[in-house]
């Protein structure tokens, strides 16, 4: 699929430090010692008994405080886990709750990976990625990687449904209200030209690493249209939102779960029905895109590793408001942690239904 917000202040590792009630024991037990040896010799038995004791007691809070970091520290591993990220802000909403949780509930060490969909796939071959947090169908990839070379597995759902389509802005379909259907789109080719679509209709999709069948759409539905990559999924909400505010000319490929549909309204365009095996073909396409149940995917190593973290994404499920309005915050500016906390700090009950914390 794809979407995309910007810079990388966001990424990064939590590191765990669980040596200081070391430090506080061994300074409390060097000074009972201290004390006992300058009691004087008439106390010397009653020093060296509290002393005894002391040490002994110093030393068996060392072992209950290895022991309570022990079993706190490692609860995911010595092992970084790292999380690819997908050039889309729907995906890196999922990237900032998911990462809160991990590092602030459950005190794991993670990374963030900045890549494409395809090339995260990859990452379960070379143990370079260790989860994917909201894939789009790929059956392709999911033969190659889950059923063929076993370098991978499902996690189930992450809540999320998604709908990938043909959009004009709800404007348009005001005005011409037969243009939302795929059959009429030649009718109104001209509104659409641009002085890069060679005198035919233009068809703005967003990132050509995205999901995307349009150029096959375009060609077997004998459409005069020709269409042109925005580079991202800014590119196609920086353009929304002029067709919206200006009231210009727009067909565009979007999606569903995504925040800027609640600011800028639209209409989707009805495309040919999907029928179960309508796109098997790529070059033969000329149907809609199927629904997508949205999932989670794991390298199958660190799954089988098991562990709080893998059973936290597991149980990861959430729907598509919530997503949006995380999404939303780290649009207008908020950071991944910010926008995460205030989510998650209104959410309680969900994340303990994840973590059991």
């Amino acid at each position: 699929m794809g979407r995309s917000p910007s810079g990388d202040r966001n990424e990064g590792t939590r590191v765990r430090i669980s040596q200081g009630k070391f430090i506080s024991v061994g300074v409390m037990a060097a000074a009972a010692m201290m004390l006992s040896a300058c009691a004087g010799s008439a106390n010397n038995n009653a020093s060296a008994s509290a002393s005894a004791s002391a040490s002994a007691s110093a030393s068996g809070s060392a072992s209950a405080s290895t022991s309570a970091s022990t079993s706190a520290a490692p609860s995911c591993g010595s092992e970084t886990i790292t999380l690819a990220e997908n050039p889309w802000v729907g995906y890196s909403a999922n990237v900032a709750v998911i990462n809160s949780v991990l590092q602030n509930t459950l005190g794991c060490t993670t990374k963030i990976s900045k890549i494409n969909e395809q090339v995260s796939w990859q990452g379960f071959e070379t143990g370079q990625v260790d989860a994917i947090l909201e894939n789009w169908g790929h059956d392709d990839l999911a033969k190659k990687y889950i059923t063929d070379q076993k370098v991978a597995v499902d996690l189930g759902p992450t809540g999320n449904q998604g709908i990938i389509g043909w959009y004009v802005p709800k404007w348009m379909a005001d005005k011409y209200p037969d243009i939302t259907d795929y059959k009429n789109l030649n009718k109104y080719a001209d509104l659409f030209k641009t002085a890069e679509s060679g005198g035919k209709g233009q068809l703005l999709d967003g990132d050509p690493s995205y999901v995307t069948n349009d150029e096959a759409l375009v060609q077997n539905l004998n459409l005069n249209y020709k269409v042109k990559y925005a580079g991202s999924e800014d590119g196609i909400i920086t353009a929304l939102k002029n067709a919206t505010e200006k009231t210009t000319p727009l067909l565009f490929y979007f999606y569903e779960p995504q925040w800027a549909l609640a600011k800028y309204p639209v209409a989707q365009v009805k495309l040919p029905p999907y029928t179960a095996g309508c796109d098997a073909d790529a070059k033969k396409v000329a149907c809609d895109y199927p629904p997508y149940t949205l999932n989670k995917i794991a390298r199958a190593k660190w799954v089988e590793a098991g562990g709080p973290a893998v059973d936290f994404l597991k149980k990861f499920q959430w729907t598509n408001a919530d997503q949006n309005e995380v999404a939303a915050a780290i649009q207008s500016g908020k950071t991944y942690e910010e926008a995460a906390k205030a989510w998650i700090d209104a959410h309680p009950d969900k994340v303990k239904e994840w973590t059991g914390q």
